[in-house]
């Protein structure tokens, strides 16, 4: 869950804005509307590295199982909060795939 202190946000937000703004400065310079997706994953990969290195010094199997925790949850919340609403509303607005009706 993304749902931390309002005062733990505030140093943090910031930075994050910095980053984004970046992260779409660079994939519009790309011209091509998914290079945005790599540069996420470069820095998102870079990020939780250099936070194990800076805290921990190196890799142990239980950080790797809390990183890889941590993405997978942030994956599901994402398709949960966003995902999931927006194809429900194209289920609507196109209707559903005959097949899902028969296997329920």
């Amino acid at each position: 869950m993304p749902y931390i202190a309002p005062q733990d946000r505030r140093p943090l937000d910031p930075l994050i804005d910095q980053l984004a703004q970046q992260i779409v400065a660079q994939a519009k310079a790309q011209n091509y509307d998914a290079a945005f997706a790599g540069l996420l994953n470069y820095t998102c990969t870079r990020l939780a590295l250099k936070v194990i290195r800076l805290q921990f010094g190196g890799l142990r199997y239980w950080l790797i199982a809390i990183v890889t925790g941590v993405f997978h949850n942030i994956a599901d919340e994402f398709y949960r909060r966003l995902g999931a609403p927006y194809e429900e509303k194209q289920i609507a607005k196109n209707g559903d795939l005959d097949l899902y009706q028969e296997l329920h």
